[in-house]
Formats: C-alpha cells, structure tokens, sequence
C-alpha cells in the first residue's frame, strides 16, 4: 500500500512538473533518466507517458536488447531495454525493476525504453553544455567498439549544481535508427 502510494506521490509530482515545464518559454525541456548509473535527457516533446516497469511477453530470436512486447494503455508497445541497446555497463546494477517510457505518437513508433530511474525533469536554463567526453561518447553508441557517434545521440550537458554530465538522446532519430529496428536476432 506503501509503495502504491509512493507510486501515486510520484505520478502527480511528475505530471505537475511536466505541466509547468510545458507552460513555461524556457527553452527546450527533457526528461532526466538513468541507464546503468549513466545520466540520458530524454527531449519531453518526444517523450511519451510514463509506466512502472511489470513484465513484458518476450518475443523468441530476437536481440538481447529487445526485452518483448508490452501492453499500455490499449496499444502494443516493443520494449527495449535502453541500457544495453547502448551498450552502457551491465556490471554496474539495475533499479528494478525499473521504469518504461514510451515514445510520443506523433513518432508514430509503438516502442517503450526500459530506464532504470527517473530522475525528474531538466530546463535548458539548468544545464550548460559540455563537449561529449570519452565516457559520453560510448554512452550513446550503438553496440560495437570503433562505431561513430549516432545520429540519435545529442549534444552534453552538465548540471549547474551537481556537476553531472547528461547525454541527450534524441528518441525521433533514435526511433528511425536502423539497429533500432532491426531486432531480429544474429542480423
């Protein structure tokens, strides 16, 4: 009961937080996430809503990343698990079990991405934006040592207070990525 009224607490909070950041001309918004222990801006008019991570029903051949297909809110969605699509350290642990946005639909993809930790939302006038680092780099790099940085991977930026570096993630080129989706396992 606890949980699910923690659960409610964080529910309103967000929806709050999301309604003045999407009233207030600040400059562009995101949703701070965490994969791994990595920082990941999620860009909130790409976002879409927000579901406590359950189970998903996998779907045999198909790429470690790809954790199955999920039921929300009437509507499949593919579930991919963000910290291994890119490749972040799954040494370090998981929260689980963890939390599912889903894509906008006006991306017109039905896909969730399995994140670790919300960690609330971010205005352009909080950050200032840093070179990627080394770290950064390989934090949004498709699987494969020596790949380019992608296409879905944006700029840097770091906290004014805490110091921590935050890569963005553009999900409308994420979603069109082609090893995004190409799930078919050994392709």
């Amino acid at each position: 009961m606890a949980t699910q009224d923690a659960l409610r607490e964080l529910q309103a909070r967000l929806a709050s937080q999301l309604e003045a950041a999407q009233s207030a001309p600040q400059g562009r918004s995101w949703l701070a996430v965490e994969c791994r222990g990595a920082g990941l801006l999620l860009p909130l008019s790409e976002a879409g809503e927000i579901f406590p991570f359950r189970t998903c029903v996998a779907v045999p051949h198909t790429r470690a990343w790809f954790l199955g297909v999920a039921h929300l809110r009437g509507q499949l969605h593919g579930v991919v698990d963000l910290a291994r699509f890119l490749g972040l350290d799954l040494a370090r642990g998981a929260a689980a079990p963890g939390w599912l946005v889903a894509l906008n639909p006006t991306l017109d993809t039905q896909a969730a991405l399995r994140v670790d930790r919300l960690a609330g939302l971010r205005r352009e006038a909080q950050l200032r934006r840093v070179e990627p680092t080394a770290a950064a780099a390989t934090t949004a790099a498709a699987p494969g040592a020596d790949t380019p940085r992608p296409a879905f991977a944006g700029a840097c930026y770091q906290d004014g207070g805490a110091g921590r570096v935050w890569q963005e993630i553009s999900l409308a080129a994420l979603g069109v990525a082609p090893h995004f989706l190409n799930i078919a396992a050994g392709e």
